[in-house]
């Protein structure tokens, strides 16, 4: 009966050794695909949370445009608005934004004209309907209405 045992316990070493050689390489794989990369993003973040000057044009991590006006320790004043100034934490700053992106201007005129006119669209008459008459149509909407 031992040496049942001594022979099942030789057979897994060999399998439990690829298994370990295995997770070895998964976690190699994992931590060059997600987690390096991830690493030098927050790096490359860091790097511009720390370089913001004002004047410089900014996007928060809200999707905000705005201007830097003063740089504080741990915070900035941004202006989102001409004359409406806001204090964010310096994290909040997601990218430096070049000048040479357009504004996008919201004021352009609406067009208050609908597109369909009731000019465009005829008129439904019992009249204009052939074959139909008041008493057929009065007796289709009640079958209607009851289901």
């Amino acid at each position: 009966m031992g040496n049942v045992i001594l022979a099942a316990s030789s057979k897994s070493s060999g399998s439990s050794a690829y298994l370990l050689i295995g997770l070895v390489v998964l976690f190699g794989l994992l931590y060059f695909v997600t987690i390096r990369p991830q690493r030098r993003r927050q790096q490359a973040a860091q790097q511009t949370q720390r370089n913001v000057e004002p004047g410089a044009r900014v996007r928060t991590t809200a999707g905000m445009y705005a201007t830097v006006v003063a740089v504080e320790d741990q915070d900035v004043i941004l202006e989102v608005a001409p004359g409406v100034d806001v204090r964010f934490m310096r994290r909040a700053i997601m990218e430096v934004v070049s000048d040479a992106e357009p504004e996008t201007d919201y004021s352009e005129e609406v067009d208050d004209e609908p597109e369909d006119s009731a000019e465009d669209v005829p008129e439904d008459s019992a009249e204009d309907a052939p074959g139909r008459s008041p008493e057929a149509r009065s007796k289709a909407e009640g079958d209607a209405a009851t289901g």
